[in-house]
Parts: C-alpha cells; structure tokens; sequence
C-alpha cells in the first residue's frame, strides 16, 4: 500500500503530497485524514494523509508509525482545506493546522494527554483485614464503584494494601475538562417579527440569509429556534461568536434551552479543553458547538446550520498570520458541501459587502425592525468637545458626568467606552519634543501606571519609565493622550463611593476573567463598566441605562478605508446596550466631529443613510464593495533591499494586470516591527482572471529568498 503524505513543515518549496509505503502489518490502520509518523531527510515528522496511490516508479521509504485511531480529517474537512488553500494561496498544511486544536496538529513538538478520574471497584473480600481496611470494604456495600480520593482519607496506606492483593482494582474514567451546568428554562414566545422572520427562513431554500435586527431585536431567541429545527432533523449546527467575552453569556443561553449536547471551541479554552471538546464532537455527542472563529472547523456530521452572530465584526477574519481567511467566506464554501445546510448571518449593522450582496439577492435579506421590549431605541446625545472641553472635568463633559451620577443615585448601571487601553498613548518631552519609541518598532511606546511601565503593543517590549529625556537630558518628560487606566482613575476622583469595572486585554488576560466580570456585573456588585470595543459586543444588562463614549473619534482617524464603517458599527453596538429591559436607556457621545455623518448617523439609529452615504464614497474611490482589494506586503531586515524587491514586484504586477488598479509600494502603516521593514502594494479590481496565477507565481520566485517575506491578505481589514 501507498499514501500520500502532507507533513508538518509549512514552506512553500514542500507544499505537496509525499509518497511513502505502509508496512504490511499497518495496512489496516490506514485511513484517509489521520496522521502518521514518518522520515523526512534526516528528520522525523508528522503529516497527514491525504490519498492513496498506486506503487510509484521510485523506490519509497515507508511509514515509522500511526500516531491516530480516529480520523482527525474528515472527508469534508479535507475538500474545505483545499479550498482555503485555493482563496488564501497560503500552503495546504497551514490550512489543515488552523482547523486543529494543538493536540491534533501535525507537530512532534506538541502533545496534549487526556485526563483521568480514578476509581475503586471491590472484587473479592479478603479473610483477614485491618479495621482501616473493613472501613474501606463497608463502603462498597452501598455502592459499585468509589473515587480514589473518597478512600485516600480513610487510609492511603490500607488502599494501596488492598489493591496489592487484587481486593480492589483501579478504574480509570475520562475526565472532561469542560462541564456546561444543567439548568433548564423553558423558551419564550416569538414576537410577530420574529415568527415572520423564521417561517421566511423556513420556507426558502437559499443558502445565504442576512438577519438585520436592531440591538435588543432578539435574533438569538430567532437563531435558537431554527437551531431546535435542525435538532429535529438529527442535524448539527454551529454557532459563532466574535469574541471571546461573549461565549459564557451564549453558552448560558443555549444550556438553558438545549441542555448539555453542546460543545465550546475557542482560544480562552486550555489546550486539553479544546482536544476534550474536539473528540466529543468527533465522536457525536453533541448537536451544537459554539465558539469564535475557529469553531467553523468543528468535525459535526451532518451540518445543517451555521450561525454568524455579529457579523460585522473584524475578529471573523484572520488577518495577523497564513493562511488569512475570512471565517464568513469559509462557512458558505461549508454548507455548500453538505447538502440542504444554510448559513445565517446577523447584525444589527451589517458590513456594506454583506448589505450589498442582499440588496442584490445574493443574500437573502430578513428584518427585525423593533425591539422585544417594545420600547423605542435609546436616545443618543452627541456633545461637541470643541465646545465642552474648557469646562469638562478631565476627559467627561459635565453633561455625560451628572447623567453617571443621575443613574448611580438611582441604582442603576452605566457602560463607558474608549477604545484606547493603558494610561497615556505616548510619552514626549515638553523640552525637545522628544518621543518615546520602542527601539524595535516604528511606534510610540504607551504607558501603563498599573505596572508603571512603558509597552509596546505590537512586539511586547516594556520598559521602565523614567522622567529624564535621553535627547535632552531634561527632567521633562510627560505623559498624553488617554487609555482605559486613566480614564478609571478619573472616575475614582470625580466620583469616589462609585465601584468601577473595568475590562480591556489588560485585565481579562487571565483565564476565565471574562465570565467572571460579566457575571460580576450582571450582579450588580459594580456600578460602571468601563471599557475597550469588548464592551460593545453583544452583552445584555437589564439594568443598564446609560452608554457613555468617553470619546468617539479613536477609530475615525485610523487610515483605513473602513474608518467610518468600523466607527458607526462601534457606536451602534455600544449604543444598544444601554435601556435592553423594562427601564428607557439613553447614550452620551462625546465627539470633536459632531457633523460627520457616520456620527450623526448613529444619533439618529439610522443604518440605511450610513449605507447610502457610504457606498457613495466607496463608488467614486473604487473601494469595496464595488471593487476587491487585495493586499501584498513585502518585508525584511534590511530596508533596502525590501524597498528594491517591492519595487520589482509593483512593475511585474503593472506589466500583467491590465485590468487592475495598483498602488504602491509605500510604507506600511506601521513600517517597522521587531526589526523587520514592510512596504505594501493595494491592488484594486473588479475582475482579473489571472491574478492568482501571477501571485503563484511571484510566490514562486520569492520562496527560497531568505532575506525577503511575501504575504497575501484578500480583503484585508488591516493594511500593513
């Protein structure tokens, strides 16, 4: 017999199958998606198989080992890593790996164990015993099998003694390191709009469904009911969240309502979590998996629904490291291969790609225009800081710090954003003008009094601050602009008796630090809940009544095409969760840009003018979603030579694509990190049926240049 392995090194000069024979007496074990052991030059890896082959003409070597009993990759899963290989043109193990939990990736470097929970069975009563070892014996009159710990306080010493003379034998049972509570509710009633939305759902047999439900709609009480469809239909589902901070309040939810045949997929999860998840899934025993962006890989049989909470937001794409998918273009190609399966995708602010393919019936639009409560959407105030700011106290306008204290006096809640974490943005010397820069880094370092430290937020350098400049040798140097800490310490003074929350990467690094505070919270054990975009997401508070955006314009002023996109979506969202229950909410926004119509667009709760105006814009600068953008970043240690080789790449790609707009190369936004140079090209196109042939190929020449990195981002959300 003769297979086809994929092994473990993702490098584009062995980005292919390798032919190796199965020892006769390993034949049986063979199966297409599991992984084996085998000798690769003078190494020894891991891969996949991926296929069987006829005997080549060539001499083989064989197999070492079978490392799986299960398949790790089912048949689907093999045809989905082709096409992620095919849209990403990232190598076909980086897309196999990316499925995996790290206990079931090709990787001699990696092994997660199971673990056990040890029991005692009684076989036989021995003639003669201890008084410690008759204690031990009476217990198992009453019951079949006992915990090791349970007779380990008796006598350890006796334990070990009957075990020895086969009195006892030990049991060892798997110990799953996830356990969901069994609490059950019954379900609510649909509402007039969501019975509609669901019987539309129903009845159509179009893959693609856009769910556009303002804040507080109940499109999971919609989700939960087509999920309950499937479950009837013995299909699986999967669900996805966008962030992790979101999945204890989903995971509660959906307990409640589906009991414990659920399974959890994300990154907060331990390494042996995850590998305990994934092979209760694999073995099916659950209906539902719900998780971030990962969980789309999840190894159900049978799918019949995915759902896309949130759809808006960036975390669905992975832009950081290969292969740079897009988990909303990955879950159609899924359903497109299981028969009668459909995606549904929700937001209360839809990205302008999404709306658009709806409005084009691409998608299949379905509305939720009001609230479950009935109540109107809260009413949102915008405050021009150009006026306010003489008067504010530090960063609050007067108006938004008596409305915190209005709510306080009367037991209510408050959420504050700023999408800033740390103390100050950067430190600069009032003398020279000096800026404190992380030295392997084109960026400015930011101060964080909690550990009284300058970091970098790109490669982790930290520092201690000092106030001498080292340009001026001056006692000078200052801290500006303003994060999370600061903005907490503000209100510790403005408003001492107030118990303040606050929640960014800082302070939910820890495990389990998400579920802890959101529960905290909910408990009403804190007054104010202050923090970055994670406080945006998807939480309900009943007792929330008041939004504050400490200040608006931080994701207005990023140089990216989707700025105004990316803000009206990050107001809305933090908008909505003010006013969720019986008590009318409102929403403070503070703003240097009162008139910018995404701005005045929140205010009004007015998604279709934003889209209108917006698409507008994107029309007349050839952007998406009239045109692809694809984005090409060429990188290196030394800045010369990276500018030189992006240089012939910009003249290659002008010479073969006739029909593309191509800009660059320039620096990237950030054009140095951890020492590495990074210059980018934007190629902009409506159609251009050579481009990934002419990236393969430039791919090609590039792959064994040590001293120059090529990446490729389709439609990227960051540039650079």
């Amino acid at each position: 017999m003769y297979i086809g392995v994929l092994v473990e090194l993702s490098n584009k000069n062995i980005d292919k199958k390798f032919i190796y024979s199965v020892p006769n007496d390993l034949e049986k074990n063979i199966k297409l998606g599991i992984r084996v052991e085998v000798p690769f030059g003078y190494q020894r890896l891991e891969g996949f198989v991926i296929s069987f082959e006829e005997e080549p003409e060539m001499e083989t070597k064989s197999i070492i080992s079978i490392i799986d009993e299960d398949i790790i990759l089912n048949k689907e899963l093999l045809k989905l890593g082709k096409i992620m290989q095919e849209e990403t043109l990232s190598t076909l193990i980086s897309c196999y790996q990316v499925m995996l939990p790290k206990a079931l990736k090709a990787s001699r470097k990696s092994s997660v164990s199971k673990k056990y929970d040890i029991f005692y069975e009684l076989v036989k009563i021995p003639e003669k015993t201890t008084k410690k070892q008759d204690e031990i014996i009476e217990l198992f009159k009453m019951r079949k099998i006992i915990p090791k710990k349970e007779l380990q306080k008796i006598s350890a010493s006796s334990l070990k003694t009957l075990e020895a003379n086969n009195t006892l034998r030990e049991i060892k049972k798997e110990h799953y390191r996830v356990a969901l509570l069994e609490e059950r509710e019954e379900k609510k009633p649909l509402t007039v709009d969501q019975e509609k939305v669901v019987n539309e759902f129903r009845n159509s047999s179009d893959k693609v469904y856009l769910l556009h439900g303002v804040t507080g709609s109940g499109k999971t009480e919609v989700y939960m009911e087509l999920i309950e469809d499937c479950i009837k239909e013995n299909k699986t589902c999967i669900v996805l969240v966008p962030e992790i901070s979101l999945t204890p309040q989903t995971i509660s939810r959906f307990s409640k309502r589906f009991g414990s045949r659920i399974a959890l997929l994300h990154s907060a999860l331990s390494d042996g979590e995850r590998y305990d998840e994934w092979r209760r899934i694999n073995r099916g025993e659950v209906d539902i998996v719900i998780g971030a962006r990962s969980a789309l890989f999840a190894p159900l049989k049978n799918l019949g629904l995915i759902v896309i909470d949130e759809q808006h937001s960036e975390s669905y794409k992975q832009d950081d490291s290969n292969p740079r998918y897009d988990a909303i273009n990955m879950a159609i190609k899924r359903v497109e291969l299981n028969k009668g399966a459909k995606v549904i995708l929700g937001s209360a602010t839809p990205t302008l790609d999404a709306y658009a393919r709806a409005l084009k019936n691409i998608y299949h639009l379905l509305n939720l225009p009001k609230r479950v409560n009935k109540k109107p959407l809260p009413e949102v105030t915008l405050v021009d800081m150009n006026q306010e700011f003489k008067r504010s106290e530090g960063h609050f306008s007067l108006l938004l710090l008596n409305k915190i204290k209005e709510k306080l006096s009367k037991e209510e809640q408050v959420i504050l954003l700023l999408n800033r974490r740390g103390y100050s943005s950067f430190v600069t010397c009032k003398n020279c003008g000096y800026t404190v820069k992380c030295p392997h880094c084109d960026i400015t370092l930011t101060y964080h009094k909690s550990s009284n430290n300058l970091r970098c937020h790109y490669c982790g350098y930290a520092t201690n601050i000092t106030n001498v400049c080292p340009e001026c040798h001056e006692k000078s140097l200052t801290t500006l602009g303003v994060g999370t800490e600061k903005i907490e310490e503000e209100l510790h003074t403005l408003i001492p008796a107030a118990k303040i929350l606050r929640m960014d990467f800082d302070t939910t690094s820890k495990k389990g630090s998400h579920a802890k505070m959101i529960e905290e919270f909910k408990e009403h054990k804190y007054d104010i809940l202050l923090g970055t975009q994670i406080v945006a997401k998807g939480l309900d508070f009943e007792n929330v009544t008041l939004v504050g955006v400490v200040n608006a314009d931080t994701s207005l002023n990023i140089p990216n095409f989707r700025s105004s996109e990316q803000t009206f979506s990050l107001l809305s969202q933090v908008a909505g969760r003010s006013g969720r229950s019986s008590k009318t909410g409102e929403v403070i926004i503070q703003t240097y840009n009162p008139t910018h119509y995404a701005i005045e667009c929140v205010k009004n709760h007015d998604y279709l003018d934003f889209f209108n105006k917006e698409m507008n814009i994107r029309r007349r600068l050839n952007y998406p979603p009239y045109y692809y953008v694809t984005y090409i970043r060429v990188s290196g240690k030394d800045d010369k030579i990276c500018y030189k080789e992006s240089l012939k790449i910009a003249r290659i790609l002008q010479k073969y694509l006739d029909k593309t707009i191509i800009l660059g190369p320039s620096p990237c936004n950030v054009f140095k990190i951890n020492n590495t140079f990074r210059y980018g090209i934007t190629l902009k196109y409506k159609k251009q049926d050579n481009l990934k042939e002419i990236l393969n190929r430039i791919i090609d020449v590039y792959k064994s240049n040590r001293l120059i990195v090529i990446d490729l981002n389709f439609n990227p959300i960051v540039f650079g």
